[in-house]
């Protein structure tokens, strides 16, 4: 193989890295009827995918998700599976713990917000997810590893 494609591919695959990690990190959600934050959900990345798992509740931190066994939805996985492209994360599932629905999940930064959108083939839902700015001391992602939850 020629050394210039052998350079090309790789700052081709340090740029995807890059850019998909500007997508790591701690993030409120919002509710969408009351407008108030609900939960704060960290990204994290293990091995070369993305996965969101919900560190904090702003209400109620001994709700349980309408899942098998009832766990709670503090600590669990909501978010897996998700690969970097172009310009957005795609390609896995996002969780509603209150109904216990799964959805096909694909992300991107609008600013510094996180846009969501969980959906059914062409139909769907986006929710923006604002950068958390809490003091609160929250886990660290060097040491999560996920846990999908099994419906």
């Amino acid at each position: 193989m020629n050394i210039k494609k052998i350079f090309f591919a790789a700052i081709c695959c340090a740029t995807l890295t890059t850019f998909a990690d500007n997508f790591k990190g701690l993030w409120t959600t919002i509710d969408d009827e009351t407008k108030e934050q609900k939960s704060v959900v960290q990204i994290y990345k293990h091995e070369d995918m993305y996965f969101g798992r919900i560190v904090h509740l702003f209400k109620n931190p001994d709700a349980t998700a309408k899942l098998p066994n009832n766990p709670k939805i503090l600590g669990l996985d909501i978010i897996w599976n998700m690969k970097p492209t172009k310009d957005k994360l795609n390609g896995g599932k996002i969780l509603d713990p209150k109904k216990g629905s799964v959805y096909s999940c694909e992300m991107w930064r609008d600013n510094e917000n996180l846009i969501v959108r969980g959906k059914i083939a062409f139909f769907g839902r986006n929710q923006t997810w604002v950068p958390y700015k809490g003091d609160e001391v929250l886990p660290k992602t060097e040491t999560i590893t996920p846990a999908i939850p099994v419906k």
